[in-house]
């Protein structure tokens, strides 16, 4: 394990059935003004709204809403809500939704009473907040993002065709709680769960893939990616069994939870490489992730050569018996493109809208990451989204 580093998580959980009794334990904490952010408002028709705002108003308290977070918020809706929240004088920001919603609450969190424009301030040069924010809490409803328990949001400037998250360093941006009950997603359609999947897949493996050190997260990540594999192959065939969701919802928060990163200089070019497919064509996060990660990721190979053929051997049970380290590491790349497509992961960007034409938006909407094995150039990253169309 190399590297020093500090740990703090100030996130407080409640998982499993009754979680969202948990309201009535935080709700006393906060002031009477509430601004509620959801999304295109499917919690009205699973009957999670009304549960939420029994809830609120048992409290005693005063609900201002903010509807309509799309799946990639925009900066033109963050600029909206930053004034929604101004005119509730909000005390408290409650997040009820997916990833998006959640990370959408935190940018207005930081950004009510900045006096800049915070895509400049925050998703441009990258500052923390040097204002006031608001608390945020969480009511989850998809999972993959991890973001009830991490201090990162993500925001899309389409004019400027980008899609850029910052991870705020400051304790204060992590949500106060997160509410986690695994039936709240058992009526996400399909391509929303699977998405959501490959989402916490792409988390684990872009920390896991970099550092040649005996790291202990290794471990970890090894132990969350095989129980994910497993719950995943279940809750395909049976969206409710709740075992699976369980596990499936928990294994979301821990991949993201900054935890399994200490010690290690984290590869997140997966990320960038799906966020410039998402900045130009609103496709959904987990399976612009999912296009791009392959060809990414057999890019690399070659220089982390190790971990490949460990990641073959811990996770999917390659034999090394009579093979080079080449193709162990290349059968296990090929093990995880048939729980993909098992799956029914979108395996080509060309599948979510985007084409050759594309292809210089696409690189120069592409930030480049120093953690990973490889420190791409624009020539390779073009030659990656070629290799993804």
């Amino acid at each position: 394990m190399l590297g020093n580093f500090t740990y703090c998580n100030p996130t407080k959980l409640y998982f499993g059935k009754d979680a969202l009794d948990g309201l009535n334990k935080e709700l006393p904490k906060y002031g009477k003004n509430v601004l509620l952010v959801y999304g295109g408002g499917s919690i009205k028709k699973n009957g999670i709204y009304d549960k939420v705002v029994a809830i609120l108003k048992a409290n005693g308290k005063e609900i201002f809403e903010d509807a309509g977070v799309m799946p990639n918020p925009t900066v033109q809706k963050l600029y909206e809500g930053i004034e929604r929240a101004r005119k509730a004088k909000a005390d408290l920001i409650l997040a009820v939704g997916g990833g998006s919603v959640c990370d959408y609450a935190k940018a207005v969190s930081v950004s009510v009473n900045c006096e800049e424009d915070p895509w400049e301030k925050y998703y441009i040069r990258f500052e923390e907040p040097a204002c006031e924010t608001l608390p945020v809490g969480c009511v989850l409803t998809m999972v993959g993002t991890g973001s009830e328990m991490n201090g990162g949001s993500v925001i899309t400037n389409r004019e400027a065709k980008l899609k850029i998250g910052h991870v705020f360093a400051d304790e204060k941006i992590f949500p106060r709680f997160s509410v986690l009950d695994p039936e709240f997603t058992y009526t996400l359609p399909k391509y929303q769960m699977v998405a959501g999947f490959y989402d916490i897949m792409s988390h684990i493996m872009e920390q896991y893939f970099s550092g040649e050190d005996d790291s202990m997260s290794d471990y970890i990540m090894e132990g969350l990616i095989r129980s994910l594999v497993h719950s995943s192959r279940v809750a395909v065939k049976n969206p409710t069994d709740y075992e699976a969701r369980s596990n499936i919802m928990w294994t979301a928060t821990w991949a993201l939870n900054t935890l399994v990163a200490k010690g290690k200089d984290t590869d997140w070019e997966v990320h960038m490489l799906g966020q410039a497919v998402g900045a130009l064509t609103d496709a959904t996060h987990g399976m612009t992730l999912a296009a791009v990660s392959l060809p990414y990721y057999r890019h690399i190979m070659p220089y982390g050569l190790a971990k490949f053929k460990r990641f073959a051997e811990n996770v999917w049970d390659v034999s090394p018996d009579g093979k080079t380290d080449e193709q162990v590491a290349e059968e296990g790349l090929r093990a995880m493109e048939g729980w993909m497509k098992e799956l029914g992961l979108v395996m080509n960007i060309s599948d979510l809208g985007a084409n050759e034409g594309m292809l210089d938006d696409l690189v120069n909407a592409t930030l480049v990451m120093t953690g990973g094995y490889k420190v791409l150039t624009k020539e390779e990253i073009g030659q990656i989204f070629k290799e993804s169309l």
